[in-house]
């Protein structure tokens, strides 16, 4: 993930890597809510807690003592808090609140919902993310 610094307690991130697929592929651009309050089911932005300069695109799944849990969506990824336990309150950047690329998109409550713009050759129905 890369990113650029918050204004106003916003900023935004780049994906990189397969850790968060289905729900996030590489070059997806997301808008992040730095300090914002995290719960259980949100993605979130962190700096990797064994390489503190890597900024990463985690889902926040609970609290475990004064940190969270952070798993990929990916079943496949191994690099989450089944290898480094709960991270820290204090790399925990912000919640990620949506996709502005390639398509503008909401997260909510787990579920990803991104808009169908309706142009000819697009699906019809709108395109539906279910993030786990």
């Amino acid at each position: 993930m890369a990113r650029t610094g918050p204004l106003f307690g916003i900023g935004t991130a780049d994906v990189t890597g397969p850790s968060m697929l289905p729900t996030l592929r590489q070059g997806d651009r997301l808008v992040v809510r730095y300090g914002a309050r995290v719960r259980p089911g949100d993605l979130v932005a962190a700096l990797h807690p064994l390489q503190q300069d890597l900024p990463i695109v985690k889902r926040a799944v609970e609290r475990r003592g004064t940190g969270w849990w952070l798993l990929s969506d990916n079943p496949y990824s191994e690099t989450d808090s089944r290898v480094w336990g709960p991270v820290p309150d204090e790399l925990i950047l912000g919640r990620i609140v949506g996709r502005y690329w390639p398509r503008p998109s909401r997260l909510s409550a787990g579920l990803m919902e991104a808009e169908s713009d309706g142009a000819e050759g697009d699906d019809a129905d709108a395109e539906r993310l279910r993030a786990r």
